[in-house]
């Protein structure tokens, strides 16, 4: 999947704009906002997935408000990196997506090619 992430950004980026986006990517996704406990809470009991393109999946119906609004506040955060880039939204989505199902824990649910699996 890193390979994948740097693909993508070499392709998109140019070298110094490359390594600010490799340094902002990061540097918002170890910032860890109010919702993060809930996310945690919400991937270890299997409610929630994280999924290729950057953005959780309800796996359990009760879980589909708390997925939508965790989308909700990263769409903001992806538009902002695609305008500030000159990118298109889902190549941002990808490169976090990338990040994220790297450092989740063990045990988190990752959905790839439509197939849910555990990390």
């Amino acid at each position: 999947m890193q390979r994948i992430a740097n693909m993508i950004v070499k392709k998109s980026l140019p070298g110094a704009s490359r390594a600010l986006w490799l340094a902002l990517t990061l540097t918002v996704l170890t910032a860890l906002p109010a919702w993060a406990d809930s996310l945690e809470n919400l991937r270890a009991s299997g409610a929630i997935g994280e999924s290729y393109n950057g953005y959780v999946v309800a796996r359990e119906a009760g879980a589909r408000q708390e997925a939508d609004e965790i989308n909700a506040k990263r769409k903001i955060i992806y538009q902002e990196k695609a305008a500030a880039q000159g990118i298109d939204i889902e190549q941002v989505g990808k490169v976090y997506a990338a990040e994220i199902i790297r450092t989740v824990p063990p045990g988190t649910w990752i959905q790839l090619d439509g197939q849910w699996k555990k990390k």
